[in-house]
């Protein structure tokens, strides 16, 4: 008979305490969503921030030493009250003394004296432009000189302002192979020195030939023809009132530099090139301050040119032959 073995089994249920009583941690869970979003619009906004001003607040926040200081104070010792500035200095945008003072000075320093040379370049570009058409005008308003205008060329180039006296088939300016100017050359000169005296850039005159060749065995060539000839050009220019300090050199290209370079015995060749060279402007300094004179500033581009002079000479990019 088999055994009979009762089990019994007894099932208990335990009670778990419920942790969380309420919703105090929503609060908490709020509070730093918060922070969260306050942080990254926080670096959306330094973000889009220009760095001009980020520069201008870490100047706000950046501690200033006093105004005036002696060498020490308080203890004398590390971190005793010693100031940032030199001995008696005072602090203020004139005289920096933190490194990102200076950098932002040199540098609205840099941008002030490129737009300084910028807008005297521009005026410069103007007053050559002017100077042509009162020229031209000139030729066509006077009755013995207009037959010449299309002897004359004038343009503006990277060198300065070229006036080119050109030869024409009809219409010369020195008897051929002879250094002695036509009346009419000379009145011309008169009436081109009337426009470019009130000017102030320095004159380059150069003599050109055509492609004709002296004899064999001649001691006199297109390089002493073209010479003496702006050597004549520069007499007639001096007894017109032209001032001699202004002139920078005056030189014979005999035919190297042809007006029409398919045709070496084109009339056009022969010419007197006067070349009103480009003023090379210098960087406006800033004074021993440290602060660069804004007084140029009046809205006048005359008034920036006048102040810069006198200037520093161009060579003309040229060289004797």
């Amino acid at each position: 008979m088999k055994e009979e073995v009762e089990i019994q089994i007894k099932l208990e249920v335990v009670e778990l305490p419920y942790v969380y009583y309420g919703g105090a941690w929503k609060v908490a869970y709020a509070d730093f969503m918060t922070a969260m979003m306050a942080f990254f619009l926080l670096m959306w906004l330094l973000n889009m921030t220009p760095m001009e001003t980020k520069e201008q607040l870490a100047d706000y926040f950046d501690p200033s030493p006093p105004m005036a200081s002696d060498s020490s104070s308080g203890a004398g010792g590390v971190l005793g009250g010693l100031t940032m500035s030199p001995e008696g200095a005072r602090a203020s945008d004139k005289n920096p003394t933190t490194p990102m003072q200076q950098s932002n000075q040199r540098k609205r320093g840099g941008e002030y004296k490129s737009k300084v040379n910028e807008l005297a370049k521009s005026a410069q570009q103007k007053r050559f432009e002017q100077a042509a058409k009162r020229i031209q005008r000139a030729i066509h308003e006077h009755k013995d000189l207009k037959k010449l205008k299309d002897n004359i060329e004038i343009s503006v180039t990277p060198e300065g302002l070229r006036i080119d006296i050109i030869d024409q088939e009809n219409e010369t300016m020195f008897p051929s192979g002879s250094v002695n100017m036509f009346e009419k050359t000379r009145e011309l000169l008169a009436h081109i020195v009337d426009v470019i005296l009130e000017m102030p850039n320095d004159l380059s005159i150069r003599g050109h030939t055509d492609g004709a060749r002296y004899s064999e065995g001649a001691t006199y060539t297109n390089w002493e023809l073209s010479a003496d000839r702006a050597n004549a050009v520069r007499r007639a220019m001096l007894d017109a009132g032209f001032p001699v300090e202004r002139l920078n050199n005056v030189m014979g290209k005999a035919d190297t530099e042809p007006y029409i370079e398919d045709n070496p015995l084109d009339p056009r060749n022969r010419r007197i090139t006067l070349m009103l060279l480009n003023q090379i402007f210098p960087d406006v300094t800033d004074d021993e301050e440290g602060e660069a004179t804004e007084d140029l500033f009046d809205g006048s581009e005359t008034l920036i040119i006048e102040e810069i002079n006198p200037y520093e000479k161009t060579p003309g990019e040229v060289e004797f032959p």
